[in-house]
């Protein structure tokens, strides 16, 4: 979970090549039996969707392989990843987060192989946006934007406000255009005894509010400092000092309830799709799913009086340097990147990276993608917190809890974050 291009949606979505097809029995790969894949993503997300479409046409192209899926969970796969890659358990071709902590970290132990061949070889840097192109390449550091290709996205992401239409109306609220609308509608929720944040203090949610916070006092050089070590990084700023007391005002004035502190990011996005919380800020990932199983109205919007957003492109397709089978896992990337399942995972509520634009008809990935190109088009992705340095997801996780059940404060909060980043950045 870079964008640092100020490529639109309409840019991502337009220039697609056609692909080199697959390669068949004659291919030299067909003698594998089995193509061995991991992901994590819902079965009614828009990339789940896509990528069980993209199993269908795999196995058509290649008569008597078999796709052997199985699920894992992101927390799964965070956690046990460089063990796993180290064994002869590998698959042949995984789902991995993005970023120096992650997909940078384990090219850096030398887990991953190198597509970069596979990749011109292929077309696919062709259909890749610069923005969307920077967290598939690592340098010698594990450190994203330059080097060695180590990972193909075929999808980008950002993350939103997610509102209950149907409550707000209720209670006679604006939708929230401004930051003014935001704190109001928070306020007349919880005067009405409703939590108006969904919230994961355990995983991920947490940790990207206090970001998405800092982000509003922040600008394109302070991200690039902290992500990609183009200058100091000091967490006593303006920008982290504002994130981390507001945050922990929230706390206090009910935004966000104490008992998310041990939940899981499932639990809040439940939480939403159930009505209990009228306000979610999380990524386009959740976007699918809320249009399959919302039985409500709802919207969404960018972060409001904000020009920067956590986003990127997509997680990443990355081959095991121990997997059997990397021919198949190749021709598996290729279909996931071909114009049909493009316009299926556009349609399905997903970002596209090489989609034919008039194929999008639906009116719901319509405004998605618009969002999208609003974000992208003013250089607003800005990657995620815990990218920088390995390790640091676990220390926000933890921090971040502290500060929702009201054992840390702020100051703390911060100092732990200091601590942490400066022993995790690479020493040149």
């Amino acid at each position: 979970m870079a964008r640092r291009g100020t490529a639109s949606a309409a840019a991502l979505l337009a220039g697609s090549l056609l692909l080199a097809s697959c390669g068949g029995p004659d291919g030299g790969a067909a003698d594998a039996e089995t193509l061995r894949l991991w992901h994590y993503e819902a079965p009614n997300s828009a990339m789940g969707a896509a990528w069980t479409a993209a199993i269908e046409e795999f196995e058509t192209r290649h008569p008597g392989v078999k796709v052997e899926f199985e699920e894992k969970s992101f927390e799964q796969i965070q956690k046990t990843a460089p063990m796993v890659l180290n064994s002869s358990d590998a698959p042949d071709l995984m789902e991995y987060n993005k970023g120096n902590a992650t997909a940078g970290l384990l090219s850096r132990q030398g887990l991953l192989t190198d597509l970069s061949d596979e990749v011109t070889k292929r077309g696919w840097d062709k259909l890749l946006s610069p923005g969307v192109r920077t967290t598939s390449r690592y340098d010698t550091n594990g450190v994203m934007g330059s080097g060695k290709w180590y990972g193909v996205p075929n999808y980008a992401e950002y993350t939103m406000v997610y509102f209950n239409k149907d409550l707000f109306a209720k209670h006679r609220l604006a939708e929230p255009k401004t930051f003014d609308d935001l704190v109001a509608a928070m306020d007349t929720f919880v005067k009405h005894k409703i939590t108006p944040l969904a919230n994961s203090g355990a995983e991920y949610v947490a940790q990207q509010y206090v970001y998405q916070l800092a982000l509003s006092r922040a600008d394109r050089s302070w991200v690039d400092s902290y992500e990609l070590y183009r200058g100091k990084t000091d967490f006593h700023d303006t920008a982290w000092t504002y994130a981390a007391d507001t945050f922990a005002d929230w706390v206090k004035k009910g935004y966000i309830g104490k008992s998310s502190t041990g939940a899981k990011s499932e639990e809040a996005g439940v939480s939403f799709l159930q009505g209990k919380a009228p306000i979610l800020f999380s990524g386009s990932w959740w976007y699918g799913r809320f249009q399959d199983e919302a039985t409500f109205d709802w919207g969404t919007t960018l972060w409001p009086g904000a020009d920067l957003s956590p986003g990127s492109g997509g997680n990443l397709w990355v081959v095991p340097k121990s997997a059997r089978n990397k021919e198949l896992a190749y021709d598996f990337i290729d279909i996931t990147l071909s114009k049909k399942i493009q316009n299926l995972l556009g349609n399905k509520g997903g970002i596209p990276v090489a989609a034919d634009p008039a194929a999008i008809t639906d009116p719901k990935s319509q405004e998605l993608i618009a969002h999208f190109t609003t974000l992208s088009g003013r250089d607003g992705l800005a990657f995620y917190p815990d990218w920088p340095v390995p390790g640091f997801y676990d220390v926000l996780v933890s921090e971040t809890q502290k500060l929702i059940n009201g054992s840390g404060k702020p100051d703390g909060y911060l100092d732990a974050l200091q601590e942490a980043y400066d022993k995790g950045v690479p020493k040149t």
